[in-house]
């Protein structure tokens, strides 16, 4: 069974906070879509922060006794799991991507 997420490792200050991006500029050709992948990859990363940071504040409240709801608590640890889970394997992927577009033989 995994640890749980311990609050003590919950890390704050500007170091570590994801600014939010910059308003996205229309495509030079008119399509008007905006955004792009880096806008979407800021988003997710910072709803993965939101995750980290709810379920450490879950876990605190459960330690601390105020939590008053358990499957709400486990529920808000596991999501968080999970989505570490996603983003890491995600993260493996693109670099073993890279690493492969970079050895092809032209």
């Amino acid at each position: 069974m995994p640890a749980p997420i311990d609050p003590s490792f919950a890390v704050t200050g500007p170091e570590w906070t994801i600014a939010a991006p910059e308003p996205a500029q229309p495509a030079a050709d008119g399509d008007g879509s905006g955004g792009g992948f880096g806008d979407i990859l800021a988003r997710q990363i910072s709803n993965l922060e939101r995750l980290q940071t709810d379920a450490a504040e879950a876990s605190r409240r459960l330690a601390t006794g105020q939590a008053e709801d358990l499957p709400s608590v486990i529920n808000a640890v596991e999501r968080a799991k999970l989505a570490m889970e996603l983003a890491s394997t995600i993260r493996t992927k693109a670099v073993e991507a890279y690493q492969d577009i970079w050895r092809t033989q032209v």
